[in-house]
């Protein structure tokens, strides 16, 4: 049947069936206009959708109030920006039951639908073993002959919905990488791909290379210029242009989504415009060229590194788990720093570049798909598109996570977060017994489990420092080092010990009863605790070179904190 290139109504009117089952590839596009038409034909409907979205972001918040959706299956139900955090409009859904919702792991996730899209009867993984997600029905462990196999479940999609940057005239899709997810998602659907694409071309042959979904998997194409907004469109080489994401946008939308006039803000923005024109005109030509000229490395003026001598507690943990993570980079003759969102990243950035200064060829990998890549300055988001170009390697999220840092070719170690970790090292960040939900796993089981060794860095409390974790989204066996504002937990015969302190109060004595203020539960000692280094202005100088405007660090300038 041939690709019917139509309208964003006509495409969702015809293609789009109450009860479907609807995958959203984010690539690193993260959006598609398609989502909006289907929130416009779709709102306050009882359609029943099963919603297939590894990231949910804000704009999965339009979604969820539309009410057209039963149930989820995703790996990251947050924010993204400006930081990672709850969102409460999910947060809300889940506790009441409006929608149901089934976590996985980014890995998981990947494995599922690859395993629908090769006809397999589930796929074989080394994810989500030991967490809490295993009770999920659509997880089982067997023995064989070749050992214990932990098994995930066909994801099996009706449609996928996805922005594409470029199609030809008989449908085909091409996309560059990086590509999260990828296209398995195309060939999982039942039914088939809905695109937009910034563009159509005659002959897609000069950039073959670049096709990801073939014409016979598309149901429809929707010629669309700036469709991924407020994602964005990094071309890659392709015969189009690209623009970067508007965070302003995203940060618009996080800050809506918590006010009681969250529907006045989709009537406005979603509901409104009948068509792209109008949402492009509502948007604004000055915008759109500003995201255009940032996409090719126009950047607006960044503010001067923050020169205040005091030091945040953010900073504090920073500095000494990127110094933490050289050591271990020497000791390990590590390959690849994998690094979590947030303080992570930007501790793991410091600590790599660090390592390069004394001549280790460890590089950076992202979970979306970036591998040896250089972090740019002024730029404390890990998926920013000006990181790319910087990219020895570009590919997807499977083959990060599942061959290159999970693999046994290479030696990695992983520097994460953690909302709530326990004496063990396991790690929580999807909900709390009794409380809110957090965020998900996104990456962090895939990589916390199957990396060689893991280093947490986080600031300590009592109410993120717990006996027990109630919910593991991922288990601790391979956390060895814990990094804090209060000093350094090391792992000791399967339990955390503290091994150094913050040299903030002058001796050891202090600083071990200050850290002990800080923990959840009685916390062991080691017999010869170190004091760690002091932290000066000068040496957060590397981090806040990234985060210029304090969003993880915190801001130094009114005295540490």
């Amino acid at each position: 049947m041939a690709v019917e290139f139509c309208s964003l109504t006509e495409a969702v009117e015809r293609h789009v069936r109450p009860g479907d089952a609807l995958n959203v590839v984010l690539g690193h596009s993260r959006w598609s206009a398609l989502l909006r038409e289907v929130v416009r034909q779709h709102w306050q409907q009882p359609s029943g959708f099963t919603l297939q979205m590894a990231s949910l972001s804000s704009l999965g918040a339009v979604l969820f109030r539309a009410g057209c959706v039963r149930k989820v299956v995703t790996v990251y139900s947050g924010d993204s920006f400006p930081t990672f955090t709850p969102n409460p409009v999910f947060q809300q859904a889940y506790e009441s039951g409006a929608v149901e919702v089934e976590n996985w792991s980014f890995l998981t996730y990947i494995q599922r639908l690859r395993a629908a899209a090769t006809g397999m009867p589930a796929a074989v993984t080394t994810s989500v073993r030991g967490s809490s997600m295993a009770a999920q029905d659509a997880y089982d462990e067997v023995d064989t002959a070749f050992g214990r196999v932990s098994l995930v479940e066909p994801l099996v999609p009706d449609v996928a919905i996805l922005h594409s940057a470029v199609a030809d005239r008989l449908g085909n899709l091409a996309i560059a990488p990086p590509m999260f997810e990828g296209s398995v998602a195309a060939f999982a659907a039942r039914r088939g791909v809905l695109a937009t694409v910034e563009k159509v071309v005659d002959d897609l042959r000069p950039w073959a290379g670049l096709v990801r979904v073939p014409a016979h998997r598309v149901l429809a194409v929707v010629e669309c210029p700036y469709g991924a907004h407020p994602g964005g469109v990094y071309p890659g080489g392709l015969p189009v242009d690209g623009y970067d994401e508007d965070r302003e946008y995203w940060i618009e939308v996080r800050e809506a989504s918590r006010r009681a006039d969250f529907d006045d803000w989709i009537k406005e923005w979603i509901l409104g415009p009948a068509t792209q024109d109008e949402y492009l005109a509502k948007l604004g030509r000055t915008r759109l060229r500003a995201l255009s000229a940032a996409a090719g490395g126009r950047r607006p003026e960044q503010p001067a590194i923050d020169p205040a001598p005091a030091t945040t507690v953010g900073e504090r943990a920073a500095v000494w788990a990127a110094g933490q993570l050289v050591d271990r980079i020497r000791d390990l003759g590590a390959d690849t720093v994998l690094a979590g969102a947030g303080l992570a990243n930007l501790a793991a950035w410091a600590g790599v570049a660090r390592a390069h200064d004394q001549g280790m060829p460890v590089v950076l990998a992202a979970e979306l798909g970036l591998w040896d890549y250089s972090p740019v300055d002024a730029d404390p988001m890990i998926f920013s598109f000006h990181n790319f170009p910087t990219a020895r390697m570009l590919m997807d999220t499977e083959q990060i996570l599942g061959v290159l840092v999970n693999g046994p070719g290479s030696c990695a170690i992983a520097c994460v977060g953690a909302a709530e970790l326990d004496r063990h090292g396991n790690i929580n960040t999807t909900r709390i017994e009794g409380g809110p939900y957090l965020v998900g796993s996104g990456g962090g089981n895939d990589v916390i489990t199957n990396a060689d060794e893991t280093l947490v860095v986080t600031t300590m409390s009592p109410r993120r420092f717990v006996d027990r974790c109630s919910y593991v989204t991922s288990p601790g066996d391979r956390v060895r080092t814990v990094v804090t504002d209060a000093g350094v937990l090391t792992k000791r015969d399967g339990e955390l010990v503290l091994t150094h302190v913050t040299p903030e109060y002058g001796d050891v004595a202090a600083g071990i009863e200050f850290a002990r203020s800080r923990c959840g539960w009685e916390l062991a000692v080691h017999p010869e605790v170190a004091l760690l280094p002091e932290v000066t202005g000068a040496d957060a100088v590397p981090l806040r070179n990234y985060d210029r405007n304090g969003v993880f660090l915190g801001r130094a300038g009114g005295g540490a904190s």
